[in-house]
């Protein structure tokens, strides 16, 4: 599975507005709405969910990183949102520091292949140090969009 199978373009954030998780949560959802990729009048459902999943556990994973994700039964496909913090937000990450990196990942309950799938994906990206450092210097929608799918074709990135 590639970058380019699951992740919403046009629900990139390049400059998150939001300055805490539950308002970065709720702005990632709103944006794979507007997009048309969680079906109409789901996304305060999607959003509660993430953000429970989020009580139970921080995804905040260190490195200035946080992939908060949830199986929903009203998705379809895999999708996911990225949204970018210059300031950074407090996550509960694992390493106590900011976050400002946020890839929201919303997968279907029936079928957790799928969701496997895409995280293995992200969290292969994100365990290396060059593309987590690409990925912070983005600052418009078009250069997160570029890297991701230079990271389908260059797994090394």
């Amino acid at each position: 599975m590639d970058f380019k199978d699951f992740v919403c373009f046009e629900a990139i954030i390049p400059e998150l507005t939001s300055k805490d998780r539950d308002g970065v949560i709720n702005e990632l959802v709103v944006a794979l709405d507007k997009a048309g990729r969680i079906g109409k009048g789901n996304s305060d459902k999607i959003a509660k969910a993430v953000i429970k999943r989020e009580n139970e556990a921080s995804t905040g994973m260190g490195k200035g990183i946080a992939v908060p994700h949830v199986k929903s039964k009203v998705i379809k496909e895999v999708v996911a949102a990225v949204g970018q913090s210059s300031k950074g937000m407090d996550f509960a990450a694992l390493d106590k520091q900011p976050v400002y990196s946020v890839i929201l990942l919303i997968s279907p309950a029936d079928d957790p292949d799928k969701h496997l799938a895409a995280m293995e994906k992200i969290f292969r990206h994100l365990q290396q140090e060059k593309f987590r450092k690409f990925l912070r210097q983005s600052q418009t929608a078009a250069q997160i969009e570029d890297l991701l799918r230079e990271a389908d074709v260059n797994p090394s990135l």
